[in-house]
């Protein structure tokens, strides 16, 4: 782990924290954990590649233009409830938690919360955490140029390892922020192993604020993850590009049509890359060649709905139990306040 102060005129209120570090320690060869990932994922049936790792520089940027797609409703939506019902997110504190938040990105949401928690209580630690580096960086040198009295620490790094750093060595109450429905990427039973994993660093002062999009109809939820300027079919295919750039491979990406499909049984978004062709790719650092028919499929990305009952069944397999809860006229967003399940009982 490294700790940069970083030299301009609010240093003082701004370091970032690189707890990647010690990843590269524990594996010091990250392309061959990629190059296995994939391996992994082009050999199963289906066919699928691993969703962390669309979010490098170039994915990273290309979400943040799909939060900003007509279609794309839930960074609006999530974001008007918050505009709505910050002031209450932050309630029941005498003086201000320390605010985590998983997967901060440009952390534009999140300034809702940050400004109210800065009206009631005139300071606030944050603590965004985020695998992009210059995500972490751009973020956080706004912020402390926005607010003047906001003192932000960040971490470069993935969430429960900077989580046991923050725990460590940052005392008294959190506030967790995980927004942008990001928990509906895990298959149910990760999404409740990751909660759980929360639940452990968290002590009975702490709450974890979550954003999660709503079940609704397949042609809302489609046209959300196939927009008509295509930049979501961009991202999708970066991955494919990132391959190639970074595992020698020779993927043709406009080889593969990107495709979105609601799966009412399963509760999800499915995304995949479908091969528009018969055609063969060699991924050299993968020791693989693989194969595609014409109509072949690549499952690339899940992004699952939920019900009020699936959130609360979920809280309770993660070890938190429903303190609150927000919503939008339609109800198509729902963001939530949660604590331990141990407090009071439950």
């Amino acid at each position: 782990m490294t700790t940069q102060a970083v030299a301009h005129a609010d240093s003082r209120r701004l370091t970032i924290v690189r707890t990647d570090d010690a990843r590269v320690r524990a594996d010091p060869n990250p392309t061959q954990a990629f190059a296995r990932a994939v391996r992994d994922g082009l050999l199963a049936r289906p066919r699928t590649l691993p969703f962390p790792y669309f979010y490098d520089e170039v994915g990273s940027a290309l979400f943040e233009q799909i939060c900003r797609i007509p279609e794309y409703y839930l960074t609006r939506t999530e974001d008007a409830i918050l505009r709505e019902h910050a002031s209450a997110m932050i309630d029941g504190w005498t003086a201000p938690p320390t605010m985590v938040e998983l997967g901060s990105g440009s952390a534009e949401k999140t300034r809702r919360l940050i400004a109210a928690t800065l009206l009631r209580h005139g300071r606030l630690h944050y603590v965004p955490i985020d695998v992009s580096a210059s995500a972490v960086d751009d973020s956080a040198r706004a912020l402390v140029k926005r607010f003047s009295a906001l003192r932000v620490t960040a971490y470069v790094g993935d969430y429960l390892q900077s989580l046991a750093e923050i725990a460590a060595r940052v005392p008294g109450p959190k506030l967790l922020v995980f927004l942008g429905s990001s928990l509906g990427n895990y298959e149910p039973e990760a999404a409740a192993l990751l909660l759980a994993a929360l639940a452990k660093v968290m002590g009975p002062d702490d709450r974890l604020l979550i954003g999660t999009d709503l079940a609704k109809s397949a042609s809302v939820l489609e046209a959300a993850y196939d927009d008509a300027q295509g930049v979501t079919a961009r991202f999708n295919r970066n991955i494919l590009v990132r391959i190639n750039r970074e595992l020698g491979a020779d993927f043709a990406p406009e080889r593969f049509n990107h495709q979105a499909v609601y799966r009412e049984d399963r509760e999800r978004v499915e995304m995949h890359l479908v091969s528009q062709e018969d055609q063969v790719v060699n991924i050299p650092a993968a020791d693989l060649t693989v194969r595609f028919a014409r109509g072949d499929s690549i499952h690339t990305e899940n992004s699952h709905k939920y019900t009020p009952a699936s959130l609360l069944d979920l809280a309770g397999r993660g070890g938190f139990a429903e303190e609150a809860s927000w919503t939008d006229p339609r109800g198509w967003f729902r963001v939530q306040r949660w604590r331990l399940r141990t407090l009071m009982g439950t």
